[in-house]
């Protein structure tokens, strides 16, 4: 193990006193919690990612898919993107290979990787963060 002078410090584009938080050792930082089920928003039009806080670079996010919905193919060149699937599943498709995602999965694109989420026949429920420079996404047509 290495010690916790040589472990890597977690940096953001803003100084915690820009962000009108305590530097380090001055104070505890508040812990964020939040109720998934209570989070949770569907729409038959398209799935819904409602974004729960933006914290030190990035963001989490519940994404509520119904039935049959599809995500279009996809990338985001300087964002890291990661799944936890809580419910329901669909598959994933990365690289023209198809990707089975069930309930417990964990999923991670690393940035610029092109991918495409197909929902199975139930209602999922997604937990998402992404960190990285700029969370664009930019769609990819493959036909």
């Amino acid at each position: 193990y290495l010690p916790i002078s040589y472990l890597p410090t977690y940096s953001t584009s803003l100084s915690p006193k820009a962000l009108g938080l305590p530097g380090p050792g001055k104070g505890l930082l508040k812990m964020m919690t939040f109720d998934l089920k209570a989070e949770q928003k569907f729409s038959p039009q398209k799935h819904v990612e409602k974004i729960l806080s933006v914290e030190s670079g990035g963001d989490v996010t519940v994404a509520c898919w119904e039935p049959g919905q599809v995500s279009p193919n996809h990338r985001h060149p300087q964002a890291t993107e990661i799944y936890f699937c809580l419910e329901g599943g669909g598959h994933m498709i990365v690289n023209e290979k198809e990707i089975a995602i069930d309930p417990g999965q964990f999923i991670l694109h690393p940035p610029g990787e092109i991918h495409k989420y197909v929902n199975g026949d139930q209602r999922t429920v997604l937990f998402r963060i992404r960190y990285g420079q700029d969370f664009a996404s930019e769609h990819i047509d493959t036909t």
